[in-house]
């Protein structure tokens, strides 16, 4: 298999509809009344859960490019606050900013550049680019997955 059919398989794994949903898929038409509602028998909003999502992708981006990198506090730097809310605006910005953040993860894929399975420099246990693009790809399509059964439940399709 070639390098060039990796990097293409990584990078629809993180942006095309194949056996999940994309984002794109899940908060389409979403109805903003809704944003900050906690589904029966769940303690987070769909807000939290997308900012979730963000702050995970975003931690790993972090992990991957930046030497001087400092693991923030699970669960607690994960999620939101409890009680926090989120307007039309933060809704917004926190689907731009996870667009951003994978597209960022997307142009390092498909850099030849990188060394997808060389350890990561500053990392832990050897590490690779390729082990954390595929952790983001898993972590990101179980949540996705999440907020769409989620949806279901509440009659937001």
């Amino acid at each position: 298999m070639s390098d060039e059919h990796v990097r293409a398989q990584l990078v629809n794994l993180l942006t095309v509809r194949q056996a999940h949903m994309s984002l794109e898929d899940a908060v389409k038409g979403f109805p903003l009344e809704h944003i900050n509602a906690k589904p029966p028998g769940v303690e987070y909003t769909f807000w939290h859960l997308l900012e979730h999502l963000r702050i995970a992708q975003w931690d790993i981006l972090d992990y991957i490019r930046n030497p001087q990198y400092k693991a923030i506090a699970w669960p607690r730097d994960y999620w939101p606050a409890p009680d926090a809310i989120t307007e039309a605006g933060g809704w917004l910005q926190t689907i731009e900013q996870f667009l951003a953040d994978r597209a960022a993860l997307v142009t390092m894929v498909r850099d030849p550049q990188t060394d997808l399975s060389a350890p990561i420099p500053h990392g832990e246990d050897g590490h690779t680019i390729l082990r954390e693009i595929l952790l983001v790809a898993d972590h990101n399509a179980y949540h996705i997955g999440e907020f769409g059964i989620l949806r279901q439940v509440m009659g937001l399709w």
